[in-house]
This record gives structure tokens, C-alpha cells and sequence, in this order.
């Protein structure tokens, strides 16, 4: 009889502390990006001066996110935004032709980005942007909630998709 008005005893317990909770529930969460955590976008860089010489000019930015992972496994992408350029989207994926001249980027070392111009005359600072967005190939390749992407795929996908498809603040 003891036995069973411990387990009776034992089982009501159980069921208040189950009906009850654990307290009053807080705050709804951050939603996640599904994995997409490790997929870094820069802020827009506007260069202070041009390096360089007529149809050769150049600014460099630092970032040590730019590692070797990223640059030998991963994908990296890249764009402008110059002022009076009268394509639609107001971002161009780099390459870009635009204002009479071609734009580019290379990553002359890890750790470092170069954005390129071959104008004839220096280009001016006020209004071009530069940005790029780094992505893992953890990120790019697998299944994520945006989806499974080769390195082709997201080069050829506009500034708009890709930061739609990673979450990424335009």
C-alpha cells in the first residue's frame, strides 16, 4: 500500500511539474539563415584616392576575412556602384563595363582585396562604392535555406539575389 501512494505521489508531482512549465516564456528568438551564419558581407568602401596611372588604377582594402579558405575554396564576389551609371540596378557584379571604362577586383594576397579600373583619366571618389561578399564553400555548395549554389550559379546572380538568398542587408 505504501508502495502505491508513493508511486500515485510520484506521478501527480510528475504531471504538475509537466502541466506547469518551467516558468513564464520569454521573448521570441532571432530567426536563424539556416547555416548561412559564416557568409560575410563588407560594408561599401569609397576610396579615399586611386593609385596607379592611366588605364591602371587601383585602391586596396584590408580585411582578414579574405583567408586562404575563402580564396582557394570559397566564393568571392564583388561589385560597384558608380554614380551616373544608367544600369537598372545601380549595382554591377563585378566585372563590369560602365562609364566608358571596365571595373574589376583581384586578391593580390590573403587578406586583401585590389578594385581595378582601366580609365583613362583617374576615376573620382565621391559616389563609387565598392563591396564584396564572401561565401565558404561549406555555404556555396551545400543545401541551405538559399538554397545549393556552385561558384558559377552565385557569379552569374545579381547583387539583389545574392543578398536575398543569404540575408545579407543591402
Amino acid at each position: 500500500m505504501k508502495t502505491k501512494l508513493s508511486i500515485l505521489t510520484l506521478m501527480a508531482a510528475t504531471s504538475l511539474l509537466i502541466l506547469s512549465g518551467c516558468g513564464e516564456k520569454g521573448p521570441a528568438g532571432r530567426d536563424g539563415l539556416d547555416g548561412n551564419a559564416n557568409v560575410i558581407s563588407s560594408p561599401w568602401y569609397t576610396p579615399n584616392s586611386w593609385n596607379g596611372q592611366t588605364g591602371d588604377w587601383y585602391f586596396d582594402v584590408s580585411n582578414s576575412a579574405i583567408s586562404q579558405d575563402i580564396v582557394e575554396s570559397g566564393v568571392i564576389l564583388a561589385y560597384v556602384s558608380l554614380p551616373d551609371d544608367v544600369y537598372p540596378a545601380a549595382v554591377r557584379p563585378l566585372p563590369a563595363y560602365a562609364l566608358g571604362c571596365n571595373w574589376d577586383y583581384l586578391i593580390p594576397d590573403y587578406g586583401e582585396i585590389e578594385f581595378l579600373s582601366d580609365a583613362l583619366t583617374k576615376p573620382g571618389t565621391s559616389g563609387y562604392s565598392f563591396r564584396f561578399i564572401l561565401i565558404p564553400a561549406s555555404q556555396s555548395l551545400k543545401s541551405t535555406a538559399a538554397g545549393s549554389y556552385t561558384a558559377e550559379e552565385l557569379k552569374k546572380m545579381s547583387y539583389l539575389e545574392v543578398c536575398r538568398k543569404f540575408g545579407i542587408p543591402e
